[in-house]
């Protein structure tokens, strides 16, 4: 692997830093401590700092030269509401709140690529340092675009990372295309007319309507759309009920959508909605269907995610460049990439064995409560982003 000599040296700082922020983990639209240490850091290796971007945003400014050219650079901040189960020194102070996904771990490489750019600014151009807020539910990076991201950023294109454990250290993946999925959310309430038990007759019983439902919606997917589309409908929660001799007059069905693209999302949205209304309508209940859109697909745009590519060939050889598996979770930097050209990529974290002693008895798996970063990723990442900023600009523009 082809590291900067000056990002290997200073990965022990780095290291500090993302374990101080794994420490101190902060839920989405409440990353203060961590947005006042990022800006603290910035400003102390010279960069100028913009603020308040989609409440807690940080946006570094790297110039040199005279080149009007620009490109972004996008990390996230935000951990999750659930609890820790490592007990190493690093670990969450903060019940409820913790590190699962590596934010504070993204978070560091682009600091370390921060301080690279700043001391040595061997580009001509301007490299944005997007730190963003809220990417765990709260669409972090579309409320920073509504506050004005790209009007006073502007930049050619866009380029995001996430690491992706399982993967070996030391590679990489990206593909053109969709990448992550469209995250969306449904609530079904059927109305029906409660009784007792023992005399259904009297009443319109909900729960074997909701049944019809949940089996149908999987219809949608083996018979609407077609077989070559990805979609997922997962009905993740049913509640009716309260006594074991009522029939109740209401049923409940919560869940979630996932599809690569909004055309599918569409006709899955529609085919739901005609089958809980018109189920519900032969049984002689009522329906109440709502649906709720997330996240959008995240879409790589060709030439940027081959550029990457290039980059990351350079850094650790074409054979560990991988093809980028589209997965069914999602992630709000869809919204970056629908107002800007871009790629979102992979790093790999490795299978777990670089955690510290006293780490918990779970894998070391996104969202699980025995995660943790893979620090040694730090000068490679940052690699990745200070290589990535100064090939783009140097290259002729489009």
């Amino acid at each position: 692997m082809k590291i900067i000599d000056s990002l290997a040296g200073q990965a022990a700082g780095i290291a500090a830093i993302r374990r101080d922020l794994h420490a101190h983990p902060e839920l989405c639209f409440e990353e203060r401590r961590t947005a006042d240490l990022v800006a603290a850091r910035l400003t102390e290796w010279g960069i100028p700092v913009h603020r308040g971007l989609g409440t807690t945003g940080v946006v570094g400014i790297v110039k040199n030269g005279t080149s009007p050219r620009a490109v972004g650079l996008r990390a996230d901040m935000d951990a999750l509401p659930m609890q820790e189960s490592n007990q190493f020194a690093h670990a969450s102070r903060h019940a409820g709140r913790m590190h699962a996904c590596g934010h504070d771990g993204h978070t560091a490489m682009l600091l370390a690529a921060a301080q690279h750019l700043a001391r040595h600014r061997n580009f001509d151009g301007t490299v944005y340092l997007i730190f963003q807020p809220a990417e765990e539910g709260g669409g972090g990076a579309r409320e920073m675009i509504g506050d004005g991201l790209f009007r006073q950023f502007p930049m050619e294109a866009v380029f995001g990372m996430h690491n992706w454990p399982g993967m070996a250290v030391g590679s990489f993946a990206v593909s053109a295309g969709p990448v992550m999925a469209s995250s969306n959310e449904f609530r079904i309430t059927i109305r029906g007319k409660g009784c007792h038990a023992a005399l259904p007759h009297l009443g319109t019983d909900p729960v074997p309507i909701a049944c019809q439902m949940v089996q149908a919606f999987q219809t949608i997917l083996t018979r609407n759309k077609k077989p070559v589309d990805a979609g997922v409908i997962s009905v993740t929660m049913i509640h009716a009920g309260e006594a074991t001799n009522v029939v109740p007059d209401s049923c409940e069905l919560q869940g979630t959508v996932r599809t690569f693209t909004l055309e599918v999302l569409d006709l899955i949205e529609q085919r739901m909605r005609d089958i809980a209304q018109n189920i519900a309508a032969a049984f002689g209940a009522e329906c109440e269907f709502a649906f709720h859109r997330n996240y959008p697909p995240t879409v790589n745009h060709p030439a940027e995610a081959a550029f990457a590519r290039e980059v990351m060939a350079g850094i650790v050889g074409a054979g560990n460049v991988l093809v980028q598996e589209p997965t069914m979770g999602a992630e709000d930097f869809a919204y970056m990439l629908q107002a800007r050209p871009g790629a979102y990529c992979f790093i790999g974290n490795g299978d777990g064995a670089h955690r510290a002693p006293q780490h918990g008895g779970g894998p070391c798996t996104l969202h699980n409560p025995s995660y943790d970063f893979n620090d040694a990723l730090i000068p490679l990442g940052a690699t990745y982003w200070v290589r990535l900023a100064e090939q783009w600009l140097a290259r002729p523009a489009a």
